[in-house]
């Protein structure tokens, strides 16, 4: 097996090599604490976006930090048996939230799905704005020269908290039955979310991106989804005067830092040739997971579609296996 990453045996037991800060936990109670104050105020609006014979279509909007209306897709089984069960799906870097009819595979099989768009992509969620330097993609880096607070990271995961904890208010779904899926950016968000909210009962993550970063920029890898690591590493610290410092405070959005949190049963698709989310990245989630977990091994794929992997976890997702 051609190998871009460390050999399979090293990839089982590591753990990260990006710094953690030392009040982690601190800083993201305290944002937590920022969301409880934050009133969702949701909004849904029945569309036509799909036929209503078995399901539908609502866009639904809510507020979250800052008073950014976010945007969200939301499909429910139409007279259904109620409460049921409910999906929430985050999209990959610079996307959004998909199109109507991929949602019907679960509402038609009785649970409701919520896909988001995060704020600044490609979608209909605000980005109020108002930092300052690169905001030519950059989503990573947003804020990093303004302090941990101000990390656009922490808006955008808050905002998977506010959205479970919309449909979890709804009077049509099941709370304890809440599940996160999503692949690259979105297996971030679906462990990121998972992690922040503890009713989040299962959860799917496939490639994560958003993780071990250090790791990234010591593979030579800060390229393409990663890029702007370098932009701002040669921008800002051409001296590498506060390299330590930096990847102290990405720290803070580090979803291998935020793994341990996690109280959901798992299952993560890992590919192990992947220059996109390297290996290494990957297994630094899942090795930092302390809940019940799956691995499904891709030794020969890529940042790509996965054969089998959507039919292996349906059942899981929709609470059926």
């Amino acid at each position: 097996m051609p190998c871009l990453d460390k050999p399979l045996a090293e990839l089982n037991t590591y753990t990260g090599t990006n710094p953690k800060p030392a009040d982690f936990d601190e800083y993201w109670l305290r944002a937590l604490r920022e969301l409880d104050a934050t009133d969702p105020a949701p909004e849904l609006k029945l569309t036509d976006a799909i036929s209503p014979a078995r399901s539908e279509a609502f866009d639904l909007t809510f507020t979250g930090i800052g008073g950014a209306r976010i945007y969200a897709k939301y499909v429910r089984p139409k007279n259904p048996e109620a409460p049921h069960p409910a999906i929430l799906e985050f999209h990959g870097y610079s996307g959004h939230s998909g199109e109507w009819i991929d949602k019907l595979r679960y509402s038609g099989d009785g649970v409701a799905v919520a896909a988001m768009d995060c704020r600044g992509q490609a979608g209909r969620s605000e980005d109020l704005g108002g930092t300052r330097g690169n905001t030519l993609q950059g989503h990573i880096i947003r804020g990093l020269a303004e302090g941990p607070e101000k990390l656009l990271y922490r808006s955008i995961f808050l905002d998977t908290v506010q959205l479970a904890r919309v449909v979890a208010s709804l009077e049509e779904t099941d709370a304890s039955r809440m599940a996160t899926n999503g692949g690259s950016q979105g297996g971030a968000l679906s462990i990121a979310c998972a992690a922040l909210e503890p009713r989040i009962a299962r959860c799917v993550s496939v490639y994560p991106f958003l993780s071990d970063y250090l790791r990234v920029w010591e593979m030579d890898l800060a390229k393409d989804a990663y890029a702007e690591l370098k932009t701002y590493l040669r921008s800002f610290d051409p001296h590498a005067a506060n390299r330590e410092k930096i990847f102290e405070t990405l720290g803070y959005i580090d979803v291998h830092h935020l793994a341990p949190r996690v109280k959901a049963e798992v299952v993560m698709a890992l590919t192990l040739q992947d220059p996109i989310c390297p290996p290494s990245t990957q297994f630094a989630v899942y090795n930092n997971i302390v809940t019940k977990k799956t691995p499904f091994i891709y030794p020969d794929f890529s940042h790509e579609g996965l054969p089998g992997f959507s039919d292996a976890t349906f059942d899981f997702l929709t609470f059926r296996g």
